[in-house]
């Protein structure tokens, strides 16, 4: 029963993130000027900033305006996942697309995500880092109910860090994490 809730609970969060565009307008990314200096002081700091915006307990507020903070104003979130043709999909969405897909389901479901490996390569002001997330449903839930990768973009201006792309996939029974993926190097 409980691995049947985690399936259903992430199809749901990949089916909101899957799902048609917003209608409005995107507005533009949140200026600098409201970006906490600490949050974007370095790669860690920035991705350490993106895994504590999105987790919160159900009914929890996000700090929308955190992460907004954090991505590039043409920045773009994709999740990868199986299409009904039976092959694969990437939904591209912006910042305030995620927000509006993933906000019904955190207003009804825990969601906490957090970093449990990373591999990364820089070249000059660019970093590509994969990030093996877990997801659970309160902190102190003993397993996952989804593991996966995010594989994230980012560039410095000299200023401080920002996300430019982020794309992610899930762990399923067909694609297991992996090893390498599951510790840092």
């Amino acid at each position: 029963m409980l691995r049947l809730q985690r399936i259903m609970t992430a199809a749901i969060l990949l089916g909101a993130m899957l799902g048609a565009r917003a209608q409005e307008p995107a507005p533009a990314t949140a200026p600098a000027a409201l970006t906490a200096a600490s949050d974007v002081v370095s790669v860690d700091a920035i991705l350490a900033a993106l895994y504590a915006t999105i987790s919160g307990p159900a009914g929890g507020a996000r700090d929308w305006a955190r992460l907004r903070s954090l991505f590039g104003p043409d920045a773009r979130l994709m999740a990868v996942g199986p299409a009904p043709d039976g092959g694969f999909a990437a939904r591209s969405m912006s910042v305030e697309d995620y927000i509006a897909r993933v906000s019904p389901v955190f207003a009804r479901t825990g969601f906490y995500e957090k970093e449990a490996a990373r591999t990364s390569e820089t070249y000059g002001q660019i970093v590509q880092v994969f990030s093996t997330y877990e997801s659970r449903h309160a902190p102190a839930d003993a397993k996952p109910f989804q593991r996966g990768i995010n594989s994230i973009q980012l560039f410095s201006d000299g200023k401080r860090w920002w996300i430019v792309n982020l794309v992610w996939r899930a762990e399923d029974d067909k694609l297991p994490l992996p090893e390498r993926y599951l510790r840092t190097r």
